[in-house]
Order: structure tokens, then C-alpha cells, then sequence
């Protein structure tokens, strides 16, 4: 009953509802639009028309706002381009500009035939933003398989560089610069700079010098003429995309100026011959180091500079401290005999001598203050030629002892000991010239066989190029024709005396004296030998010495003065003139040949001229 009940119900509600719908539909038919305007006004209000379509002044509300919002965004374009038109236009160059280096490269370092030394190629470098790029594990792995390193390396690199900028690598060459294009590496791009290449590598290393990474120079000619060399890189701007790649050139703000040449006086056929036969005296005397100064007789040029040990300044990575060290002008010895001939020219200066004159040197040792200064044996009764032939300390002891106090040091110090020689190297040493022990004995005499002074290979050379020059001192030069050293020349010894001494000079060549080996096989030559002991924990030690040989060739007409320095050897000969004296001979004879020195008793006759051809001349 409850149930037939509840269907009764519905049934009325549902009969209910058809009834008012009924109803509703008959007063639309018979009302008219009006009435139904009216009706549906008071239940839709506000919301739709009649006929279902929005009304009209919403339409008018949207195009409101829309023209309010495009007046204020004009407005506000228009305010900042006037206000803030310099801030916007930076900031938004910032983004997209870049003022860019134009890269130069530096000038050639050439010998004085042109032959080049140095020169700057082209190369590539590898890099990337770090910022903006994260390379992955397998891209690391192929750039490191094209650039010869390891992906571990690569990602050191990248992370360690700075905040926008950090090297995969640099020094490319350009092959290896394509395949890394190849590779097409999300973020790796490629720069472009000039590295430095030294076509003589270690022959000349020590004179040239070499530059750093970012090809500054560091040593040598490089360093000494780094401004004149390297010029100022150019200035452009750009237009570059969101991945760093340069879109388009803007403006260019500065002109490159690249970097001059350098002409040394050189000669890189000196130089080989010079650097082959010291490394071969070096090594067959299994010595420490060794070094050779050749100069022009005439101008003081610097002809060849060698030492041993070098380095290859192509291969910046292995250099060593120890082969870079220009020893010929930084590393200073006690000169030992190589200075007897300054002693007798102070000797001959005083008046006091004669090349003839006689010196008891009997009984072949001098005692001095408690020290004995001895010959190697007696020679009794000698000439002031003979001493100097026979490097008698005994007989060049006594000549000092008789002269001024001042004499002997005066004499050192004009012909340029303890003075910079002007050669324009970097890292040149003073040398060291005291007069503190002049009041002593012992001093003056070991002064005059060269103890207590401190003088550089390249010293020793200026003081056998004033002898060479007849008495004028001058500076030296690496350059070639260069005024300077031209403008210091200046006599500081009388000719005659000096013209005494290297008539002398050419005795200790000859066969009675103590340089047989140092006279060239087709030339005359003139000099000195040299044997040093070395300072080892506060005294002398015999087993340590200095092997030197000073001299200049030909005797009569010098052209070349060349002194040769043998650091510590250990061979079965240790002096002067079983080390040095040889370098000096093989080195003049042949370096004489390559400067068109006719051998001594030699007449050259000149060459006929060739007729000239129809037309032209005579060449």
C-alpha cells in the first residue's frame, strides 16, 4: 500500500509539471513578445537579451579596456623612450653587442741575412660558456678523442674558467680546428689567434727568447723589445645571437696596428756552427754548461750566442729553469788568466815595462802574506811577452806588486768590468769589481791574474773587443746597424800599448805557448787561456774548474772576437787550453770561411766583370 502510494505521488507531480508547462506555453501565444520581453526581464536581468545574444554595451566595455590598455602602453613606450632611451639601449647592446679584439700578430724576429727566427701563424682555440652550456659525458669524450686529452681534463677546464668563459684548448692547428667543427658540439665554439713558432728551435733560444701562451714575450729579444714586437690589437663591434656566434659587424672602433720586425746582427750560420761545437765540447767533456760569445770586431755586434744547456721554445710545456737561464750574460766566474793582458797594459801604461823587459820569476813560487803563488815549473828569467806566453802568475804577481795600487783595478775598470755591456738582453748581471783588498798585497797580486773579480762570458768579450779595436771600448748590440752602440765608442787605452799586448796575444797561439790548439788550421789568431777554480764551501776546490779561452781572429786584422767558457768539466783534460782552445779554433776557422776571410798568405784576385747583356747591365 505504501509503495502504490509513492507511484500515485509522482504520478501528480509529473502531471503537475505538464500542466504548468502547458499554461506557460499558452501565454506566450497569447501575450506577444512584450509580455515575454516583460517576463523574461524579471528572471534573466542583466544577463541575456530576448533572442539569447549579450548585450550591446558589454561589447562597448571590452573595446574600453582594450584601448585603455593599448593608450597606456603607448604611453609608457613613449615615456621610457624619452626618459630612459640611453639605459634601454645600453642594456639591450648589452644582450646582443659585443665589442670584439681584432687579434694581431707580432713582428718577425729576423737575422741579418732576413732569415726569419721568430714569426706568429695563425692558430685555433676551443671553448665554450659555462653558463650556458653543460656539456655531456659522450660529448666530452669525442672532443677529447679530436683534441689528443681526456674527457676529465676537458671537464677541469671548462670548470675552473670563469663564470662566461673557459678554454677546451688552445694552440689548434687548423685541422685540428675543422674536426672540431665536425663534431657540431651544442655550445663548443672556435676562436681565432696567433701563437709563435722558432724555425732555429734550441740553436738560437737564448738570444731570441720565447713568448707565453698568450704570446707575451718572456725571455730573451722577445721580452727586450716586447712593445715593439707585439703592436695593439684592433677593435670591432658585433651583433651576436643568444648562442655567443657572431651575426653580423657593427662598427669598426679601432684599427689594428700590427706588431714590427726586429733585424738582429745574427747570423744564423754563426750561430749553428757556434751551438754544434759547444754542445760537442760540453758533452765530450761531460761538463756542467758551457757558453760562446761571438762578436763583430768592427761594430760590437752580437754574431752568435750559445749555451748549454738549452731548451726548444716551441715546447713551452717542458722548458726547463735550468736551460732557459741565458748563461753567457747572467752566470759570472772569476776570470782567472783571461785578464793577464788588461795587468800588462796597465803595466806598459805606467811606463813602468816593455815587452822585452825581464822578470826573475826564480824560483818558480812567490810568497805573498802568507799565501804562495806559484808556476806550474820554474821559468827562471823571462820577458814580459814570455810571461804572458806562458801565463806566469809568478812573473804577472810581481809586475802588479810593483805598480800602482790603483793601477791593475783602474785598467778592469775602463775596459768594462763591472758594467752592464749594453747588449740589450734581459737579465744581464753587473758583475762584481771591488777595490776593497787594493791596500792589501795579496789582493793587488791576485787581481792581476783574475781572483776577486767577477766578470760575465759577455764582459770578457767587450774587454777582447776593445783590444781587438785597438784600445776604443764600445757598447754591444744584438741589433743590427744600431746607432747606439756606434755613438758609445770611446778610447780608454793608447793605441801603441794595446797594439804591444795583442802582438803579445798571439805568442800564447804559437807553438811555445800555452793555446797550441787554439790557432785555426788556414788563420792567425790571438788570445788567451783561462783555468779557474771554483768556490765550494767557502774555499777553493781542485776538482771543480773553469776552462776559458778569449781571443780574437786574425791576429793582424781581428774580424771576430769569440770567448768560450766550459763550465766544471770532467774530462781527461780541465784546463784552458785542452777544452776551450779547441771550441775556439774550430769555431774561428770556420766562421772566418763563412765571412769571406781570405786565409792568411792568401791574395784573392777580383773576379772579372761579365760583360753586360744587350739591353741591360752587367749583374
Amino acid at each position: 500500500m505504501k509503495l502504490n502510494r509513492r507511484r500515485h505521488r509522482s504520478c501528480d507531480d509529473a502531471g503537475g509539471r505538464r500542466k504548468r508547462l502547458r499554461r506557460v506555453k499558452g501565454k506566450r501565444g497569447t501575450d506577444g513578445p512584450g509580455s515575454v520581453a516583460g517576463t523574461s526581464g524579471v528572471l534573466h536581468k542583466g544577463r541575456r537579451g530576448g533572442d539569447g545574444t549579450p548585450p550591446k554595451y558589454r561589447h562597448g566595455v571590452v573595446v574600453l579596456l582594450f584601448l585603455v590598455g593599448f593608450v597606456g602602453l603607448a604611453g609608457r613606450t613613449g615615456y621610457l623612450a624619452v626618459t630612459e632611451r640611453d639605459f634601454l639601449k645600453e642594456q639591450g647592446e648589452a644582450r646582443s653587442v659585443r665589442v670584439m679584439d681584432i687579434p694581431v700578430h707580432r713582428g718577425m724576429i729576423l737575422d741579418r741575412n732576413g732569415e726569419p727566427l721568430a714569426v706568429s701563424a695563425p692558430m685555433g682555440y676551443a671553448w665554450l660558456d659555462p653558463e650556458q652550456t653543460s656539456p655531456s659525458a659522450s660529448d666530452l669524450q669525442r672532443l677529447a678523442s679530436v683534441l689528443g686529452t681526456t674527457p676529465e681534463v676537458l671537464e677541469e677546464r671548462y670548470r675552473s674558467g670563469s663564470k662566461r668563459f673557459a678554454y677546451l684548448a688552445r694552440r689548434l692547428a687548423p685541422n685540428t680546428t675543422g674536426r672540431v667543427i665536425e663534431l657540431h658540439i651544442e655550445g663548443v665554439r672556435i676562436g681565432r689567434e696567433y701563437h709563435r713558432f722558432y724555425p732555429a728551435g734550441e740553436t738560437t733560444a737564448h738570444i731570441v727568447g720565447r713568448t707565453d701562451i698568450d704570446d707575451v714575450g718572456q725571455e730573451g729579444v722577445e721580452l727586450a723589445f716586447e712593445e715593439y714586437l707585439a703592436g695593439a690589437p684592433g677593435a670591432k663591434r658585433v651583433l651576436r645571437d643568444r648562442r655567443g656566434s657572431t651575426v653580423k659587424d657593427l662598427d669598426y672602433l679601432r684599427a689594428p696596428q700590427f706588431g714590427r720586425n726586429v733585424e738582429l746582427a745574427l747570423d744564423l750560420r754563426l750561430q749553428y756552427l757556434s751551438y754544434r761545437e759547444l754542445k760537442t765540447a760540453v758533452e765530450r767533456n761531460r761538463a756542467t754548461s758551457g757558453s760562446l760569445v761571438m762578436l763583430d770586431a768592427s761594430t760590437g755586434e752580437v754574431l752568435a750566442l750559445a749555451n748549454q744547456p738549452s731548451f726548444n721554445p716551441n715546447d713551452w710545456r717542458g722548458r726547463g729553469v735550468h736551460g732557459v737561464r741565458n748563461r753567457a750574460i747572467a752566470d759570472l766566474y772569476e776570470p782567472g788568466s783571461t785578464v793577464k793582458p788588461l795587468a800588462v797594459l796597465a803595466a806598459l801604461e805606467g811606463g813602468l815595462y816593455a815587452p822585452d823587459t825581464e822578470i826573475d820569476t826564480h824560483p818558480g813560487y812567490l810568497r805573498i802574506s802568507g799565501k804562495t803563488i806559484e808556476d806550474p815549473s820554474n821559468q827562471g828569467r823571462i820577458t814580459v811577452a814570455t810571461v804572458l806566453a806562458k801565463s806566469s802568475q809568478v812573473g804577472i804577481a810581481k809586475m802588479a806588486l810593483s805598480m800602482p795600487d790603483w793601477a791593475v783595478f783602474d785598467a778592469f775598470q775602463r775596459a768594462g768590468f763591472g758594467d752592464y755591456t749594453g747588449c740589450d738582453l734581459p737579465g744581464e748581471e753587473l758583475g762584481v769589481l771591488s777595490a776593497a783588498d787594493l791596500d792589501k798585497p795579496i789582493g793587488r797580486a791576485t787581481l792581476a791574474f783574475g781572483y776577486g773579480v767577477m766578470v760575465s762570458p759577455m764582459q770578457l768579450a767587450r774587454a777582447y773587443l776593445m783590444l781587438a779595436n785597438a784600445g776604443v771600448r764600445q757598447d754591444l748590440t744584438i741589433l743590427l746597424d744600431d746607432a747606439r752602440a756606434r755613438a758609445s765608442s770611446q778610447p780608454v787605452f793608447a793605441r801603441r800599448d794595446v797594439e804591444a799586448v795583442r802582438s803579445m796575444l798571439g805568442g800564447v797561439v804559437a807553438p811555445g805557448g800555452t793555446a797550441r790548439k787554439a790557432r785555426p788550421a788556414s788563420y792567425t789568431a790571438a788570445g788567451k787561456t783561462g783555468t779557474v777554480r771554483k768556490v765550494r764551501a767557502g774555499a777553493y776546490d781542485e776538482r771543480s774548474q773553469v776552462a776559458f779561452f778569449a781571443g780574437f781572429a786574425p791576429a793582424e786584422n781581428p774580424r771576430i772576437v769569440l770567448v768560450v767558457v766550459v763550465n766544471e768539466p770532467r774530462g781527461a783534460g780541465r784546463g784552458g787550453g785542452s777544452v776551450a782552445a779547441p771550441v775556439f779554433a774550430a769555431v774561428a776557422e770556420r766562421a772566418l770561411r763563412i765571412l769571406g776571410v781570405p786565409p792568411a798568405g792568401q791574395v784573392v784576385a777580383a773576379a772579372p766583370e761579365r760583360p753586360a747583356p744587350k739591353g741591360g747591365r752587367a749583374t
